[in-house]
């Protein structure tokens, strides 16, 4: 994954409402979501959803196809696993990284 897709993909992802929007797709999986669903689990303006989803559509991290008359957008797992794997690569320099601490109040 190039920097400029990394950039992009995390300006996208830094809005709460795009934020909640590819979580949703992530906890769907690959059935994906209509924008109809979207709006009614997220409790979103069909316009403000659009927008965002465009936005999320642009850096990569969702897909959208058409089925008949319906949208149906999807997280992109693919570009996700990139992102991560962007963001992880030479972890703690090869050495083996140090377990979080348990939280108490987890």
């Amino acid at each position: 994954m190039e920097e400029s897709d990394v950039i992009r993909a995390l300006a996208a992802l830094a809005h709460s409402m795009r934020l909640k929007v590819f979580r949703a797709l992530v906890v769907t999986g690959p059935a994906g979501l209509t924008p109809g669903a979207l709006c009614e689990a997220l409790e979103v303006a069909p316009n403000t959803l659009s927008f965002h989803l465009k936005e999320l559509l642009h850096a990569g991290l969702v897909t959208q196809q058409r089925d008949g008359r319906n949208l149906i957008y999807r997280a992109s797992f693919e570009r996700m696993t990139g992102l991560l794997a962007f963001l992880t690569a030479n972890c703690c320099q090869g050495e083996a990284c140090l377990a979080a601490p348990a939280c108490a109040t987890c």
